[in-house]
């Protein structure tokens, strides 16, 4: 993707030019990831936090087929509130702007937009892995292919929770990605704490992220870090609980058939039910927190 396709916003362009700390954040979460207002709020709060801990938030999306780095606060309420907002994965970007589309933006489309503008760290709730019926439908994530591809720092809650976390962790050892937990051993899962699979590296401090990315640079290797950080304790659903309410939404999944796209606001609503709004609330947390260690690395890259 090229830089001069992007639309920076200015300040975030000035940050950049002058080496200020800067966080990517997607959309998706904001158009379908959460009910209103809470998308909002949430959005906006999350953007807060980056700055009061020194960095820029650059909140991604596209509006009018126009790829925004750095949306407002009034096309952030629009992302929550218009209808037909699409969801856009990096393969979608090229239609949806040529149809001068209204699109909220992946994960995996925004590490691609991050890198172009020269991001270098992306805060994001669950990335997308290996689905859990991947062995039959073959589903795997293109999440997973842009943090092998983009030199950008993925941070997150571990994948959504009803993805496959084991043969997510084995497609990233094979695409070469280094995977780390923040102060714990096991990969998290999402709402809950522990996954219950063992991390392959664990960090306690964003210095020691920093560090290791400045050397997969200096050694001249390209492609991405996967940062997992547990949801906070007080928030957090028991594993127990988080499991069987996915179970029950694969259920429903298997019972209307839905595929594709639709599949992850399907299951994220499912569970919302299930757990009687319980994972929201730690969908919540999780971001904030996530969000707070994003821009601690962001600054530790430049100090």
């Amino acid at each position: 993707m090229k830089r001069e396709a992007l639309h920076i916003a200015p300040h975030i362009a000035a940050a950049l030019l002058n080496r200020r700390p800067v966080v990517a954040l997607e959309s998706t979460i904001i158009a379908h990831g959460m009910p209103y207002p809470a998308n909002r709020d949430t959005a906006l709060a999350v953007e807060q936090i980056i700055r009061d801990r020194g960095a820029l938030p650059a909140t991604l999306g596209m509006l009018r087929g126009r790829i925004i780095v750095g949306l407002t606060t009034e096309e952030i309420e629009l992302m929550a509130t218009a209808k037909g907002v699409e969801k856009a994965g990096e393969r979608d970007l090229p239609i949806f702007a040529a149809q001068r589309r209204n699109a909220a933006v992946t994960a995996g489309a925004s590490i691609a937009i991050a890198a172009a503008a020269g991001i270098d760290v992306f805060v994001t709730g669950g990335i997308g892995g290996v689905g859990p019926l991947a062995s039959r439908d073959f589903d795997i994530s293109a999440d997973l292919p842009a943090i092998a591809q983009y030199s950008v720092i993925t941070v997150c809650a571990g994948t959504k929770a009803f993805m496959d976390v084991p043969a997510t962790l084995e497609y990233l050892e094979t695409a070469r990605v280094p995977v780390a937990t923040y102060q714990a051993d096991d990969f998290p899962l999402f709402y809950s704490i522990s996954s219950g699979v063992r991390s392959p590296w664990r960090v306690e401090t964003a210095e020691e992220i920093a560090a290791a990315f400045q050397a997969q640079k200096h050694l001249g290797r390209t492609g991405g870090f996967l940062i997992g950080i547990p949801v906070p304790n007080e928030s957090a659903l028991p594993v127990e609980q988080t499991r069987a309410a996915i179970a029950a939404a694969m259920r429903q999944i298997e019972q209307t058939g839905i595929t594709g796209k639709a599949v992850t606001p399907f299951l994220l609503a499912a569970i919302k039910e299930a757990t009687a709004g319980e994972s929201l609330a730690a969908n919540i947390a999780l971001i904030r927190n996530n969000a707070a260690l994003g821009a601690d690395i962001a600054a530790a890259l430049l100090r």
